[in-house]
């Protein structure tokens, strides 16, 4: 296979390959692997990785949510463990130009937040 040519959607992607898309380090999938074991890649002979599509659509939650949503590894690991595994982006909060309305809209995120966590 030529190496410009892009894979099939479906198809298994090595950790080279998973490293290229994502711009992630091998090392980082790796440690990745150790800290949630959601992230499972088929394993072959010589112990080379084999990642699956959900594999890959799972290391680009997991970089959205470390990298740019700010959460920690033992918060992404909470957030997998209640199954928040969704695709779905975090919704953006547009401040109002009011402040008063900005802190309302504030105010209401947080108590939905608590709901959602039953406190």
């Amino acid at each position: 296979m030529a190496e410009n040519t892009p894979k099939a959607s479906g198809a298994f992607r090595t950790i080279g390959e998973l490293s290229s898309e994502t711009g992630l380090a091998p090392h980082i999938l790796r440690y990745w692997e150790t800290r949630f074991p959601q992230l499972r890649p088929l394993t072959r002979a010589g112990n080379r990785r084999y990642y699956r599509p959900q594999d890959v659509a799972l290391v680009s939650r997991i970089d959205a949510l470390l990298n740019r949503e700010g959460y920690t590894v033992r918060g992404v690991q909470q957030l997998l463990a209640r199954g928040g595994v969704k695709d779905e982006p975090v919704a953006a909060v547009v401040p109002p130009s009011d402040p008063t309305d900005a802190l309302r809209a504030i105010r209401d995120l947080l108590a939905a937040a608590l709901v959602e966590d039953g406190v």
